[in-house]
């Protein structure tokens, strides 16, 4: 299934779409926050939904409230991971019962179950598969991407029976902005050749969005990539350019069959 055309809201989603529904499958929901509508105040000013950043708890379970009101779910049916910059991934089926588990990447066949993954310049990946009835959300940073958790993902998908997955690649900090070491570069181009960059003043850098879009063709996986830099979007928070600041997501959620 086609992603349809996207669009910007002002609220809670810096872009929202939803592919279409058959008789067979579903429609699958996904989006990406941006910070114009929030309680978060100084650095993480908007709707910040990371809770590992120093920001005051009850407004983060405020923002992460919002979203699911949004998408027209319980609080509770919008799960998160304890991201870790691994390459684990992890089954969920319901609502975790206690903490989440040290994961970068959660896939389900669970109807009305909201994946998520927070990001500040990392790559949020959105999967699915809506005919098989199978959705996934992945972390992948530098060190994810190196350690393969798109590859892990997609398999781990594909033990759940998907057969045609797709993904959704969402903003993160492009090559022009992620200077780093040569030698670092060049470890990451070793592992996804498309990852190799020049920054905005051609020192050695990381396009790791790239580097992820190369895996995920390379498994064959249909890529959708939505624009947008995090570090050159007010809209969007930014570890690389403001230091102390807040998470956005991504989101992704399977609907049940309409009658």
């Amino acid at each position: 299934m086609e992603v349809t055309t996207p669009r910007r809201l002002g609220t809670v989603f810096y872009w929202r779409s939803t592919t279409a529904a058959d008789v067979a499958a579903g429609p699958i929901e996904l989006g990406f926050t941006g910070r114009s509508a929030g309680r978060g105040s100084g650095p993480y000013a908007g709707l910040n939904l990371g809770g590992h950043v120093g920001d005051a708890p009850a407004d983060v379970e405020a923002n992460r409230t919002a979203v699911a009101a949004e998408l027209d779910l319980p609080r509770e049916r919008l799960v998160f991971m304890n991201q870790v910059h691994g390459s684990e991934v992890a089954q969920v089926d319901a609502p975790w019962a206690a903490e989440p588990p040290a994961a970068d990447g959660i896939v389900t066949r669970a109807e009305g179950l909201a994946l998520a993954v927070l990001v500040a310049d990392c790559v949020p990946v959105l999967l699915h598969d809506a005919a098989a009835g199978v959705i996934g959300a992945v972390h992948a940073g530098r060190p994810g991407m190196m350690a393969g958790v798109v590859g892990r993902a997609v398999g781990a998908m594909r033990d759940l029976g998907a057969t045609r997955i797709s993904a959704t690649v969402g903003p993160a900090v492009c090559g022009r902005c992620y200077e780093v070491p040569e030698d670092m570069a060049l470890a990451a181009a070793a592992m996804s050749p498309a990852s190799a960059a020049r920054s905005w003043t051609g020192t050695p850098a990381i396009d790791v969005a790239a580097g992820v879009v190369e895996q995920l063709v390379t498994a064959d996986v249909a890529v959708h990539w939505v624009p947008g830099c995090t570090r050159e979007s007010a809209d969007l928070y930014s570890y690389r350019r403001d230091g102390r600041t807040g998470r956005f997501a991504g989101v992704v959620v399977r609907r049940p069959v309409r009658a």
